[in-house]
């Protein structure tokens, strides 16, 4: 159970809302966290320090320049030290349990008695949103902040005019106005964002496809967000025959094919028309050509036959991607999670439907060149919840 500290007020515990579980789960998080490293090959230990973080808490948004310090409260080496930023999905105390553990991963042996000491690596959790957390083992916004210059003279660099969750006060007027010891000077250190290994700008635009539930939506909105991307997402929800087409699929089939084809036709031209200065690429989940794999599938053949007409007149002047990313799941997994996203008109998808779908796909990208076209199975992969999963992703498709 958390515990949310008010300023000037007692302690109050929500116990039904405000769990740490039902608020802070499955949504993304702005947090702030300090490096700090006098042992070893210092600059080397912040970088190793980034690398774990991006892999185990999330998206590094903002680096911090690195700064030098002495020893505050014991005599020691001189520190360096850095912030970042990063967006997670992790509660507060399993970010807390990450970093626990890549501060031990690194040799780092934290001790209770003997108060300030060197370290090969400090992770610091300094705030989470703008949320005020008290358990047993941790406190947001980290209860030293504000008396650390080493701190705040990086945080406010990235952060300059957050506020202080308590004091309701911005970074850099804490820092401007604060009596620090210690003198802070700025190196020449640099520390690298691991995902710029990622090489996405060398695509103009990438197609995320995949079947029923394979998560197309999702890892396109990720990648996204993480890569300033520009996102175009099918508007499936506007279309009012889908509905009617798994109540009366024969009845339906047609009008509903014919309103995707138009659909998807018109949200491409508007979108790619529109060239955004401030986005690096453009990313979908889905291509237009998924229209005639549908198509086939739920259309009689005279009235398939029409429809391609009108789908090769529109295809031919149709916006291609540069590559073509298929997420393949096996039907039992797709239905599991067609099940578990619950959405009732869904419900009734036979498997063998999908398996048409999946092989419709397939037969499509045999037509493709291989490089505009990946094909990854996810069957066993959970991106959502596990981020190496995710990470793999990236990799397969910034190599592609």
């Amino acid at each position: 159970m958390l515990v949310i500290c008010l300023f000037c007020q007692n302690i109050h515990i929500f116990r039904n809302q405000f769990t740490e579980r039902s608020i802070l789960m499955s949504q993304q998080h702005r947090i702030f966290l300090s490096l700090g490293s006098n042992l070893g090959n210092k600059s080397e230990n912040l970088q190793h320090a980034l690398e774990a973080l991006y892999k185990r808490v999330g998206d590094l948004r903002s680096i911090s320049s690195v700064y030098k310090t002495g020893a505050q409260g014991f005599e020691s080496h001189d520190f360096l030290n850095a912030c970042v930023e990063i967006h997670t999905t992790l509660t507060p105390e399993k970010l807390l349990q990450n970093c626990l553990e890549i501060e031990s991963d690194m040799g780092r042996k934290r001790s209770l008695e003997k108060g300030y000491e060197a370290r090969i690596i400090d992770v610091d959790i300094l705030l989470y949103d703008q949320f005020k957390i008290e358990t047993a083992s941790l406190e947001i916004p980290h209860p030293a902040l504000h008396r650390r210059n080493f701190v705040l003279k990086p945080l406010a660099e990235i952060a300059a005019d957050i506020l202080h969750p308590v004091f309701q006060k911005r970074m850099i007027d804490l820092l401007e106005n604060g009596d620090f010891p210690g003198v802070i000077q700025k190196t020449g250190i640099s520390l690298t964002n691991p995902k710029s290994r990622f090489d996405f700008n060398k695509r103009n635009y990438i197609a995320i496809e995949g079947n029923i539930g394979s998560g197309k939506t999702t890892l396109a909105s990720q990648i996204a967000e993480d890569f300033n991307a520009k996102l175009i997402l099918e508007r499936f929800a506007d279309n009012p025959f889908l509905p009617k087409f798994y109540e009366k699929p024969a009845r339906y089939a047609f009008p509903l094919e014919l309103s995707f084809l138009a659909d998807r036709y018109q949200q491409f031209s508007d979108d790619v028309s529109q060239f955004d200065l401030f986005s690096d690429f453009l990313i979908s989940d889905y291509d237009i050509y998924k229209s005639l794999i549908f198509s086939k599938i739920t259309l009689a053949e005279d009235e398939f036959l029409l429809y391609k007409k009108f789908f090769e007149i529109i295809y031919k002047d149709a916006v291609k991607p540069d590559l073509y990313v298929f997420l393949y799941q096996n039907t039992a997994r797709l239905l599991d999670n067609i099940r578990k996203r619950g959405r009732s008109y869904e419900q009734r998808i036979a498997p063998d439907y999908l398996d048409k779908i999946n092989s419709g796909y397939l037969e499509f990208i045999k037509t493709l060149p291989t490089d505009k076209s990946l094909i990854i199975d996810v069957s066993d992969m959970d991106f959502v919840e596990n981020r190496s999963a995710y990470l793999y992703i990236l990799e397969k498709i910034s190599r592609a």
